[in-house]
C-alpha cells in the first residue's frame, strides 16, 4: 500500500487526468469543512451535497426545496447577494449542525476549499472525509479495506497550504503505519510513505504533545479566533477520535456514514 499525499489545492487540478480507480482518497479541510460535515452526519443528517459554486447550490436547492443550504465564503454564512436570494440556512461551522436541525436531512454544500477539494476526488475507487474528529474510526475502516494506493488530500487556505490539513495527514499516517495503534496488522509496516507523506507525519510527530495549541497559530485558526462567533470552533475542530464513523462518498457524490 502506498501512501502519497497532496500538500495545496494547487495540486488539485492535475486530479483530473489521473487514473484514481484503485485509490483511496481522503480529504482534509479540518478547519472546517470535513470536521462541519462528520458532526452533521453524527447528529443524523441523511447526506451532504458538496459543490463547488453558490449558484450550482441554489440550482440544486430549487429542484429540492427540503434540503438545507449551508456554506461560507471568506468564513462567513453565505447570504442573498439579491432579495430574491434567501440567506443559507447554515454556514460552515460544526457547532451550527446540531441533531434537532439535521437529523434526516439532505445539506447541499459549498465552502470556498473543501469542498472543492472532494470534489476533485470524485474519479477515486473510495473518497473519505477526513477529519481529527473520525481519525481512528477511518484510519481502521483504511486498514480492513486497504487500497492500492492511499492519497491524503490538504484542502488548504485560499491558494496555500493550510497546517492544521498537513497535521491531520500526517496524524492518520502516523496511525495507519503505527502497530501498536492498529494491533493486528501484521508483517512489514502497512504501506510505504512518499515524502510528501512523511513531512506531514514529521510535521504531526513534533506537534504531537500540544498539537490542538499548535494547530491554533495556523492562518485559518488565528482568523477563526478573531471571529468571536467563530472562535469556538477551533477548539471543537482539535478533538481527537470524538465520532466514531466514517463518512464516504457515494456513487451519487454525496457523503454519507458508511
Amino acid at each position: 500500500m502506498k501512501l502519497k499525499t497532496l500538500l495545496t489545492p494547487a495540486e488539485l487540478p492535475a486530479l483530473v487526468d489521473r487514473d484514481l480507480t484503485s485509490t483511496c482518497c481522503v480529504v482534509f479541510d479540518v478547519l472546517r469543512a470535513t470536521s462541519t460535515f462528520v458532526t452533521a452526519l453524527h447528529h443524523g443528517a441523511d447526506a451532504i451535497i458538496p459543490v463547488c459554486e453558490i449558484a450550482e447550490a441554489r440550482a440544486i436547492h430549487g429542484q429540492h426545496p427540503d434540503y438545507l443550504l449551508a456554506g461560507e465564503r471568506n468564513g462567513m454564512k453565505i447570504r442573498g447577494a439579491t432579495p430574491a436570494d434567501k440567506d443559507f440556512a447554515l454556514g460552515n461551522s460544526p457547532r451550527e449542525f446540531t441533531r434537532d436541525l439535521v437529523q434526516g436531512r439532505t445539506i447541499v454544500s459549498t465552502t470556498t476549499n473543501g469542498t472543492r477539494a472532494l470534489r476533485a476526488c470524485r474519479g477515486a475507487r473510495t473518497v473519505l472525509a477526513g477529519s481529527f474528529l473520525n481519525l481512528t474510526a477511518t484510519a481502521r475502516f483504511i486498514h480492513h479495506r486497504p487500497p492500492e494506493t492511499i492519497l491524503l488530500v490538504c484542502a488548504g487556505t485560499g491558494d496555500a497550504m493550510a497546517l492544521e490539513d498537513v497535521m491531520a495527514a500526517g496524524a492518520l499516517t502516523e496511525v495507519l503505519l503505527n502497530k501498536a495503534i492498529l494491533p493486528d496488522s501484521q508483517g512489514e509496516p502497512a504501506g510505504h510513505a512518499c515524502d510528501a507523506t512523511e513531512m506531514a507525519r514529521q510535521v504531526y510527530v513534533q506537534a504531537r504533545e500540544n498539537w490542538p495549541a499548535v494547530l491554533q497559530i495556523s492562518k485559518n485558526a488565528r482568523r477563526l479566533l478573531g471571529i468571536p462567533e467563530l472562535h469556538d470552533d477551533v477548539a471543537f475542530c482539535a478533538r481527537l477520535d470524538l465520532y466514531p464513523l466514517v463518512a464516504g462518498m457515494t456513487i451519487d457524490g454525496s457523503l454519507r456514514r458508511l
